[in-house]
């Protein structure tokens, strides 16, 4: 009886471990393919020759002071953030 009851408890949480994977990849599949056949991003409608590429460069940014929830002072600090190559469009 208690061998028969864990059985059924392992296949059922097999199924739906099965099922929740199928839903997952079926979602994932469903939001790859494009809603509406050819290309409407906001870059189709861009004149080309107006666009260049901006190399990857560091920016530094500063982090104002501020204290925790515990009172103590954290002085501020400046942070070096890569940002990495993009193209710039000028739209006019």
């Amino acid at each position: 009886m208690i061998d028969g009851f864990k059985r059924a408890i392992a296949l059922g949480a097999a199924t739906v471990a099965l099922a929740g994977g199928a839903v997952f990849s079926s979602v994932g599949v469903a939001s790859a393919t494009p809603s509406h056949p050819g290309d409407h991003s906001p870059t189709r409608h861009v004149d080309r020759g107006r666009c260049h590429m901006v190399h990857g460069h560091w920016i530094r940014v500063w982090h104002p002071a501020w204290r925790d929830r515990h009172g103590h002072r954290h002085p501020g600090h400046w942070t070096r953030i890569w940002h990495r190559a993009h193209l710039v469009c000028h739209r006019h």
